[in-house]
């Protein structure tokens, strides 16, 4: 098979904005969601291994990578719609959807709002999924944050963090690592609107408590489709048993855990990752859901529901 072409940018007008994303193979589309101050390039090692056997669509969400910053809803219904839209424009009616951190909640999103366009469902150390969440980012969603992300987005310190970061590691500290993620997040964020986006996005899933938004009761309606969760195991971020009570509350789910890799397994692991990836792909058959048998799933939970109470 001839080698995937480049894992280009391009960008389209999405209600006179720009959205950007980044395409690269040909094949049955798999879609790939970015997380939090994360971008389309980030998932070039994964998306370059899967674009040889398949056409790989990675978006920059509004408010991230080349995509604009505007004033407006940056909820994961928002980030969802835009999704929908742009695979529109590009032709695609249905794809696989894999979403890592905040995009695990884009995806899972994604699909409650139209599942007729979802294939698979692949969740990548989720949000979304409990309230728990790294102190960190629950301090970035507290009133006044703005000031101090400014601050802490300063080129030197940014630098100086990542030095700090690549010194440790060479030591083999754990903690160089966690610092390398924090340069990583706080260097989009330099310019205004890319923190002003950054701090809409953050406060639509998370307040000081944790995250806000839960997809848990939802998961009953995943039953009809082959869904996949993958978590690094050394996650620090957003806990591994989110992940575990998820592939239980899911009937028939794979669970696949990345001993190398901790909350960003496609820049960690990405090999491990496009692996387990091809292969849910490769082993499962596309769901293919449509108005009627939405309303079956809900009317079958309601009833069982009404038997439980009764």
């Amino acid at each position: 098979m001839d080698a995937p072409g480049p894992f280009e940018e391009h960008e389209v007008d999405l209600h006179g904005h720009r959205a950007a994303y980044r395409v690269a193979g040909s094949g049955p589309p798999i879609v790939l969601i970015h997380g939090m101050v994360n971008s389309s390039r980030h998932w070039e090692a994964v998306a370059m291994r899967l674009a040889r056997s398949y056409q790989v669509i990675a978006p920059d969400l509004i408010g991230h990578g080349g995509s604009a910053t505007p004033r407006g809803d940056y909820s994961l219904g928002a980030h969802a719609a835009s999704i929908r839209d742009l695979l529109a424009t590009l032709g695609v009616e249905r794809a696989t959807i894999v979403g890592h951190s905040l995009g695990g909640g884009v995806a899972m999103q994604f699909f409650y709002q139209f599942p007729q366009r979802t294939e698979r469902l692949v969740l990548v150390s989720s949000g979304g999924l409990g309230p728990e969440v790294s102190p960190l980012l629950r301090g970035a969603a507290l009133p006044g944050s703005a000031l101090l992300l400014r601050l802490a987005t300063q080129p030197r310190l940014v630098d100086a963090i990542a030095d700090a970061g690549t010194r440790l590691r060479r030591r083999g500290a754990v903690n160089g690592v966690h610092l390398q993620a924090v340069a990583r997040a706080l260097r989009p964020l330099q310019g205004p609107g890319a923190r002003r986006a950054f701090l809409e996005t953050l406060r639509a899933v998370i307040d000081r408590q944790g995250q806000r938004v839960s997809a848990r009761e939802r998961l009953y309606l995943l039953s009809e489709m082959p869904t996949m969760i993958v978590w690094g195991e050394r996650d620090r971020t957003i806990p591994l048993e989110h992940g575990l009570a998820a592939r239980d509350a899911i009937p028939g789910c794979r669970f696949e855990l990345l001993p190398r890799a901790a909350h960003f397994p496609n820049l960690e692991d990405p090999a491990g990752l496009a692996d387990v990836l091809a292969d849910f792909v490769a082993t499962t058959i596309p769901a293919r859901i449509d108005d009627e048998d939405w309303g079956s799933l809900l009317a079958h939970r309601a009833r069982a529901t009404m038997r439980q109470v009764a």
